[in-house]
C-alpha cells in the first residue's frame, strides 16, 4: 500500500495538525472482529492494538477509554479512579453521536467534541501502538507518548484479563 493511499479522516487531520508522525495501516474490516481480527490482519500482537471505548458516567457524561486490545476495562475501578459512582459502555448510536465516528472506526483523535480521555497506564510502556485512524479498517501506528501531544489524557490502572466468554468470542 502506498503511504499516501489512505483516508484523510478527522483523526488524520488532527495528527497532521499536531505534527505527530504516524504510519497508516489499511486492513479488511470484519463486523464484530475487534482487535483480534485487526491484529491478525496486520501481523501484530493484540496487546499493542489499542481500542477506543466510548463510555458514560451515571450523569450521562461521555468519556473515552484507551485500552489494550487483549484486555477489558474494570468499570468499577475506572469509576473509583475518577471519583464517580458508575461508568457504563455506550450503545453504538450514542457512541457515534458523541464522537462522530461509527463503532469499529472510533478514534480518540478528531472527535466531534473534545471528550475526557482515560488511558491505561501500561500502554505507555510499549514502543509502538496501533490505534484507530477514524474509519473501519484503518489503524495508525504511533509512539504511545504522542497520545499526550494530541490529547489531554489521564492515566489510569483499570485493565483486567478478558473474561472466558469474551475469549471465545475473539477466537
Amino acid at each position: 500500500m502506498s503511504k499516501t493511499n489512505y483516508p484523510v479522516t478527522s483523526a488524520v487531520r488532527l495528527l497532521r495538525e499536531k505534527k505527530i508522525a504516524f504510519e497508516p495501516h489499511i486492513y479488511d474490516y470484519k463486523e464484530r472482529g475487534g482487535t483480534a481480527h485487526s491484529a491478525a490482519e496486520l501481523g501484530v500482537t493484540e496487546h499493542i492494538v489499542v481500542k477506543t471505548l466510548v463510555m458514560e458516567t451515571e450523569a450521562r457524561e461521555p468519556l473515552l477509554v484507551l485500552m489494550h486490545g487483549d484486555r477489558e476495562v474494570s468499570t468499577k475501578e475506572l469509576a473509583r479512579s475518577i471519583g464517580i459512582r458508575s461508568v457504563t459502555p455506550c450503545d453504538p448510536a450514542t457512541a457515534q453521536k458523541h464522537t462522530g465516528y461509527l463503532v469499529g472506526g472510533t478514534s480518540p483523535f478528531g472527535t466531534r467534541r473534545q471528550l475526557p480521555v482515560y488511558t491505561e497506564t501500561t500502554i505507555f510502556e510499549l514502543p509502538t501502538i496501533y490505534i484507530n485512524g477514524g474509519k473501519r479498517g484503518f489503524l495508525v501506528s504511533i509512539e504511545p507518548g504522542d497520545l499526550r501531544k494530541a490529547l489531554t489524557i489521564a492515566e489510569v490502572s483499570i485493565a483486567i484479563a478478558r473474561s472466558k466468554t469474551a475469549e471465545r468470542e475473539h477466537q
